[in-house]
Order: structure tokens, then sequence, then C-alpha cells
């Protein structure tokens, strides 16, 4: 019974999905005031084999659609950056046309990055800087932060994840004063091949996690300490193929998956439902028409304002 109740809810959202009239999605007012919305959205971003920053918008139309956005040379050594987390943009900098800012893994290496752009679109060269937080990351597979946050409030606490080769998932988070601090670690996670935020809460993270062997699970994370992950099968089966996902809220009952195989270049949109385990509904939109051989991909972030919920569980 509740497994077909939720597929009802669910082609009801999916079919917001597409016609872009589920509330809180961006719109544009009519003259005649009446609202035209766009369908949802996802934004990619890459880092290229020559260090460029690339952002790529990916419309839940059917079939999907993308629209290319200008390309930021340059910014890091050629072929060096092996991870990002997600990138930040804040356009609200005075006299600028807007602050790009995340962390980066440079062989073993974990460094801050951030640069501003004129106020004509273009880098500003000089502003490109590189902070070095620390070695030790020679093992990484996976490192993203997260940010939660009440819109109009000020900001709560900001974390950060990173997932070892041997399995070890580790969280800093800054509610002791310091930026890395409250370091906790739990083991078991192997398997994993890439992972993804996909819902918030003020006590919780959820990520969104494939496994080499294609089964698919939610990773729940209390805020709590020690951390305890609670761990829900998905899918059993067939996910193996993404090295990448980016996830994007749409509208109150979904978010957009977006699955990048980077071995074959290509990319898959999927509509997901509320998180259920196996009762989670999801609905393959289609092939992006794109091509996704970058070696390094991360979600784009608005700032300030963005408080990365996705969708409570």
């Amino acid at each position: 019974m509740s497994v077909r109740l939720s597929t009802a809810r669910w082609a009801v959202a999916t079919a917001l999905l597409l016609t872009g009239t589920v509330p809180g999605i961006a719109s544009a007012k009519t003259t005649t005031g009446t609202a035209a919305s766009a369908a949802c959205r996802t934004a990619p971003g890459s880092v290229t084999a020559g260090g460029d920053h690339t952002r790529t918008i990916v419309t839940a139309t059917s079939p999907p659609t993308v629209t290319p956005t200008p390309v930021y040379t340059d910014i890091y050594p050629d072929g060096q950056v092996r991870l990002s987390g997600s990138l930040e943009n804040d356009p609200d900098i005075t006299g600028t046309g807007g602050r790009f800012s995340g962390y980066v893994v440079m062989g073993s290496t974990m460094y801050g990055s951030g640069y501003l752009l004129t106020e004509d679109g273009e880098v500003d060269r000089p502003t490109i800087g590189l902070s070095r937080v620390g070695g030790g990351w020679g093992d990484a597979t996976f490192f993203d932060s997260t940010t939660y946050a009440k819109y109009g409030d000020p900001l709560v606490f900001t974390s950060k994840y990173s997932l070892r080769s041997n399995g070890t998932l580790t969280r800093w988070d800054d509610r002791s004063g310091t930026v890395w601090g409250n370091k906790q670690t739990a083991t078991g996670f192997a398997a994993v091949k890439t992972m993804a935020l996909i819902s918030q809460t003020p006590t919780y993270d959820t990520f969104l996690a494939n496994t080499r062997g294609g089964a698919l699970y939610t990773i729940r994370i209390p805020r709590t300490s020690p951390m305890k992950p609670i761990v829900k099968l998905v899918r059993s089966s067939t996910w193996q193929g993404f090295e990448a996902m980016v996830i994007e809220k749409c509208g109150i009952y979904g978010t957009l998956l977006l699955g990048i195989d980077k071995d074959t270049g290509s990319g898959y949109l999927y509509a997901v439902g509320h998180a259920n385990g196996t009762a989670t509904v999801i609905k393959g939109l289609g092939k992006v028409p794109a091509t996704f051989a970058d070696p390094v991909y991360f979600r784009h972030v608005l700032r300030p304002g963005d408080n990365q919920m996705l969708f409570g569980e």
C-alpha cells in the first residue's frame, strides 16, 4: 500500500519536474503577473585535464537539454587536480562579478581554492589562489563540504566529509570554533565508489552512494558523537558505472540526480523521490546530450542562502 501511494505521489512530482511548476524553482514573471517557470535544473561543474573550470546546465526536459556556460581557463596547473569538493559561488561581492571558492586535492595535498570574476565576467587573474590545508590525502577517493543554515538566519554549521580507499569515512565540523574541528570516523565503506549529498536536516546529513558491485545506498550520518552512519539499500544492482554523481533539489518531493560515467563520457539524468530504502522511486529521464570526459566533477553551490538541503527524509 505504501509503495503504491509513493508511486502515485511521485508520478505527479515527475510531471512537475518536466513542466517546471514545482514550488521553489526559479521563475520569471510575465507582464500579466503570472509565473512562467523553468523546468528543474542541475549544474555539474568540472576540472578539466588542462586545469580549467567548466559548468554545464542540465535541464529536466524530456529528453534532457544542455546549456553551456563560460569556461574559466587555467585555474590550476595542468593535470594536477584529482578531487574537488562543491564549488561555492557568491555573486554579491561588491565591485566584482562574484567569487568562487572550494577545496581541491592535488596529489596528496588538500588546498583551499578561490578566485574572483571581474564585472565583465572574466577571471580576475591576480586573485587566483591556493591555500595549503595539509598533506595525507593521497588515498582519499571522495571529498565534499556541506553547509546547513535556515534561509534568512545566520549560518548554523558546516561539515566536511572524506572517504579513504580503505573504507574510512571521516567528518569534521566547525561547531568547536575551528574549520577542521571535532573529527569523527567510521569504517566499513571500502566498497563505495562515489557519493553525493541528497538531504539535510538540523540533525543529520544523508548521502547517496554507489558501490563497485552496482548497489545504491543511502548513508545517513547523524550529527551526534561518536559518528554512527545508518546505511539503507536503495537498489541492489546496475549502478556501478558512475564515477561521479551530482544531485540538486527539485521542488518539495524530489531531487535530480545526474550520474556520470567517465569511461564512456556519458551522463544520465534521474528523478529521485523521497529516500525510503528499496521503496525509493527512481525514474530515468534519459541520456544527457553532452560529453562528460573530464577527470573531476563537482556540484556548484550558490552562496549565501543555499543550505544545500536537497530533500529531508
